[in-house]
């Protein structure tokens, strides 16, 4: 065992892989639906922490995982965030960074009524509503704070409060959701199809032909009917006698005519009924005139352009009737905003399928690959944000840091999608697997880095007190969210899983959201949410540190 550890004391390589594989395999193990994700890694790290205090990942490597994952995050969140505030979105992050202000206020209570080293305190915030970035930041902090001879052994405290807490910032916000959930009696499905305006969600949706048959619809443009009527539907091929045609937003129907009615089953149903009556023959499946296909987006001068803008129906003679983007299916409304990685499903004539799958791109290779300037530039810019002092009142400085600023800087330059010739977003699938890798790193490193004391800690007097101090908190912060929310701000419920989620920054609460709901209304949730509560705990897990006595 000696000689084992003796290994991996002189290959810290070695040490992440084995933490990250073991951490990845426990992970995935599920009770009840419910499982660690991805934060198994850090309790991996943790045990073999536990092992020897000279077991550790190098810091730079610590801080390599920390900015790939909040960056990537930001470039991802951006264009959700800044859009959402001309909704409700400034509402509903004032009450996201009220509701953390209120969990702040628990734990300074409870580190005078409990003991608690300030260190400590700040770590127990950041575990108690599972956020890394703000602990790394943390630790950071109380490093350069203490005298020199002191700063190792302060370095490690946050990390113990973060741990010994951790486990009920999981468990809390899921047993919060499940409980509300049964209380309230949710339809998720319901809840769903009142929002799908405002939020694209997950929707079967099919073809269906209708023969005109309705007087009041003939000889109007089929786009001033649809704004009359609000319906949510596509028109795809229209067949006129033995012609065949696109139907565009300036086609006017006649009696007789055969049109290819494109959405949900409901809306396409209505449209149906109103338009005359179901036929028959199905003209999406006739590829005698006019074919469909698949395409990836994968053109950069495509990046961040409503579909109307592209003007298909002049230039190809063609229409886009969906969009998939990771697993989400969309109906190809015209201000829908394109990404790298898209999916679009076109119909064009067989002559222009071969050349607007050239315009968008198609590569798969290309979606793979990353922009190394692009991302290079764009951390720079948020390092270097990250290390201009803020001053507070007290004489108090701090740093938005290696977390704080990449972020700040991602959500930005995502929401502007491009400057000139430089693209600043990520295909989603390396988006995903950046982030991953980013997480993984970060996680491996703290847990290693702090095993030793957290198992000497846990084992002391004062292990029980942070661990019921922090289930405190995690149990008020989602019932809080969930109660504001849903009774004083009608938000859909299952948005309002996504922003317990993001409250806590936690991957596998988001998944058991997702599980739970059956839909995409948690990541809309957890986007709108997530750089607001990231900041600022971030921000107040600092301030806990600086301002309360070190010394208790």
């Amino acid at each position: 065992m000696n000689q084992f550890v003796e290994l991996l004391v002189e290959h810290p390589l070695l040490l992440l892989f084995l933490v990250s594989t073991i951490g990845y395999f426990i992970g995935e193990i599920r009770i009840k639906g419910t499982g660690l994700g991805i934060a198994a890694v850090l309790f991996v790290g943790l045990a073999f922490g536990a092992l020897n205090p000279e077991l550790t990942l190098p810091p730079e490597l610590i801080s390599l995982g920390l900015v790939l994952f909040v960056y990537s995050v930001g470039l991802s969140s951006g264009p959700g965030f800044f859009a959402s505030f001309s909704r409700s979105g400034l509402r509903d992050n004032l009450m996201v960074a009220g509701v953390l202000i209120l969990a702040a206020v628990i734990v300074v209570v409870e580190y005078y009524l409990l003991g608690f080293k300030s260190s400590v305190a700040a770590g127990l915030y950041t575990g108690a509503l599972t956020n890394t970035p703000a602990l790394a930041q943390v630790i950071t902090f109380v490093s350069t704070s203490p005298p020199a001879n002191a700063a190792a052994s302060i370095a490690t405290e946050p990390v113990v409060g973060y741990s010994v807490a951790y486990p009920m910032g999981v468990l809390g916000p899921i047993f919060a959701i499940l409980i509300m959930q049964r209380v309230w009696r949710i339809n998720y499905k319901q809840d769903a199809d009142q929002v799908r305006d405002m939020f694209p969600v997950e929707q079967d949706i099919y073809n269906r032909t209708v023969r005109v048959t309705n007087q009041a619809f003939v000889g109007r443009p089929l786009r001033e009917m649809s704004g009359r009527q609000a319906w949510r539907v596509l028109f795809g091929r229209m067949r006129r006698g033995d012609a065949i045609d696109l139907a565009t937003g300036d086609t006017m129907l006649q009696l007789g005519d055969l049109v290819s009615v494109i959405g949900t089953p409901e809306d396409v149903d209505g449209v149906v009924h109103a338009l005359g009556e179901p036929a028959a023959e199905q003209l999406d499946l006739d590829r005698s005139a006019y074919d469909f296909r698949r395409v990836f987006v994968s053109q950069p001068d495509l990046v961040g352009k409503k579909l109307a803008d592209l003007d298909l129906p002049q230039k190809y003679g063609a229409i886009v009737t969906r969009v998939r983007r990771g697993d989400i299916e969309l109906l190809a409304f015209g201000d829908l905003r394109l990404e790298l990685g898209d999916r679009v499903r076109f119909v064009a004539p067989r002559s222009q399928v071969k050349p607007l799958s050239d315009f968008f791109g198609d590569s798969y290779k290309k979606l793979s690959e990353i922009n190394l300037g692009s991302f290079g530039l764009g951390v720079t810019i948020g390092l270097l944000v990250g290390m201009i002092p803020i001053h507070l009142p007290g004489g108090i400085e701090f740093k938005l840091g290696e977390a704080g600023g990449p972020l700040i800087v991602a959500l930005i330059l995502s929401a502007l999608r491009r400057t000139g010739p430089i693209v600043w977003t990520l295909p989603y699938s390396a988006n995903l697997t950046i982030r991953q890798f980013g997480l993984t790193v970060l996680l491996a490193g703290i847990g290693i880095r702090s095993g030793y004391t957290f198992l000497t800690t846990l084992t002391q007097e004062g292990g029980v007190n942070i661990l019921l101090a922090g289930a405190v908190v995690s149990l008020v912060t989602p019932f809080l969210v969930l109660l504001i929310g849903y009774r004083w701000f009608k938000l859909p419920f299952g948005v309002l899983t996504g922003i317990v989620s993001a409250v806590h920054t936690q991957p596998a609460v988001q998944a058991a959201a997702i599980n739970q709901a059956r839909n995409d209304l948690p990541n809309h949730g957890y986007a709108l949410a997530f750089p607001m509560a990231t900041i600022t705990k971030i921000l107040l897990a600092q301030l806990i540190a600086a301002f309360l006595p070190y010394v208790r």
